[in-house]
């Protein structure tokens, strides 16, 4: 963490009364917060624009317009622009074949050499020194060329190591031609430091606690025709009804011995039934292949016990 010093722990100033105090103990109480806040935003969050940032061009215009925003590169620093930035399009006709040229708009934190020094102060029988840096935003055109497979990729290796990085914050991919928009600026390229929470896929294996699955039919004594459960699924926190799909984990084939006699449980595939962001209900086909395929309610229940010490349910939700 050079950010905070290079020490390897963390070290807070501390302060008395009638202490001297020096420029560096200040900087130091800069240096620490600001160290901190980046530990902070790369470790919760990655690389990308965290609010803002509009880029605007239409065919035809020559430059384009970035809105005010917020972004964080793979360092975790901060790239904050509070204005509107005019940005001229490249000043190219084009490929050689004749072809529109593709280029991406780029954000970067400036380097410590490039800030600008926004207000200076004479010292106590010391020169004259800065008191305040501004970190204004590097914008930067990157050319793109064909790899290939026919992709888009920076032209420049070292550009396409800072993208690939995160050091480079891509806000728009512009094609141009005669030095002026071909097209629409497209953002589809650029990355959100906050990775959309949709689609969300969440999977789990619990314990079943296991009923009969009965069929009442005219005349006909009941019929167990396999067994059902119900699964929570509140602790994933859909806020809607997800895709949901099951199986059976546990032993197979299943057998077990009721009245002295031996019984080989065959399942079928699960079903889901009234599905909700808190959970479904689960119903899976039971059949003997000993001793009739159907079984009777009073041996499906029996069979309960060992069912719930085998199986299990394996379910995958799809939230969109």
């Amino acid at each position: 963490m050079d950010e905070l010093g290079g020490t390897p722990f963390v070290e807070r100033l501390s302060f008395f009364n009638g202490q001297q105090l020096f420029a560096s103990d200040l900087q130091a109480i800069d240096d620490f917060g600001r160290g901190m806040r980046w530990l902070h935003n790369r470790s919760l969050h990655q690389a990308g624009v965290g609010n803002g940032f509009a880029v605007s061009g239409l065919r035809g215009d020559r430059e384009v317009s970035v809105q005010a925003g917020y972004a964080i590169d793979a360092q975790g620093r901060e790239i904050v622009l509070l204005d509107t930035q005019v940005e001229p399009v490249p000043p190219v006709s084009g490929e050689p074949d004749g072809q529109p040229a593709y280029f991406d708009l780029t954000v970067s934190y400036p380097a410590d050499a490039d800030l600008e020094e926004a207000e200076t102060r004479d010292g106590v029988c010391m020169p004259r020194g800065a008191v305040r840096l501004r970190e204004r935003p590097v914008f930067c055109w990157v050319r793109l060329g064909r790899d290939a497979d026919g992709q888009l990729r920076a032209v420049n290796a070292g550009q396409a190591a800072q993208i690939q990085a995160g050091m480079l914050i891509v806000l728009a991919r512009a094609e141009v031609l005669n030095c002026q928009l071909n097209a629409g600026l497209s953002i589809t390229q650029r990355r959100r430091a906050r990775p959309p929470q949709q689609p969300a896929i969440r999977c789990a294996t619990v314990t079943a606690t296991w009923d009969a699955w009965t069929v009442d039919m005219e005349d006909v004594p009941a019929i167990g025709i396999g067994v059902k459960t119900a699964v929570d699924t509140t602790a994933m926190g859909f806020r809607t009804t997800p895709c949901y799909s099951a199986r059976i984990s546990g032993t197979r084939p299943l057998v077990i011995t009721i009245d002295h006699r031996q019984l080989v449980l065959l399942d079928g595939p699960a079903y889901i039934d009234t599905p909700t962001a808190a959970g479904f209900g689960c119903f899976v086909p039971v059949l003997s292949i000993t001793g009739g395929f159907a079984l009777p309610v009073d041996v499906l229940t029996k069979a309960l016990t060992t069912l719930n010490d085998q199986w299990r349910v394996t379910w995958l939700a799809i939230e969109d």
